[in-house]
């Protein structure tokens, strides 16, 4: 009994066929309430005035947390290995994720 207690049992991921292909995205929207973070995933084309939501995660506070965590070590990771990553001039908003967020296209703030 102690060593099932000391050994969590390991999660077993499975990724079917449909889901391993992926979705292509260039642009998220995040809302939240109190419970839940909701992020839209977007392939917005250049010149086409209307845009779908491809996908839609819908995580806890806690989970979106750790998904912060999570992409901002891999994108450290990332530009170790590769350089820095070049947002194209893309202008950073200081309301935007304390100046960390690009905002997309270029637009504004309040533009979007």
């Amino acid at each position: 009994m102690e060593k099932e207690q000391n050994n969590p049992q390991q999660l077993q991921i499975e990724l079917t066929p449909e889901v391993a292909g992926g979705t292509y995205a260039n642009l998220a929207i995040i809302n939240h309430s109190h419970q839940e973070f909701v992020v839209d995933f977007i392939a917005a084309l250049p010149g086409l005035p209307k845009a779908r939501v491809s996908n839609r995660m819908i995580l806890t506070p806690e989970s979106a947390k750790r998904l912060l965590f999570a992409l901002q070590d891999n994108v450290m990771k990332f530009e170790q290995q590769f350089g820095t990553i070049d947002l194209g001039g893309v202008p950073v908003s200081k309301s935007e994720g304390i100046g960390r967020t690009a905002t997309p296209f270029g637009l504004g703030e309040g533009d979007a």
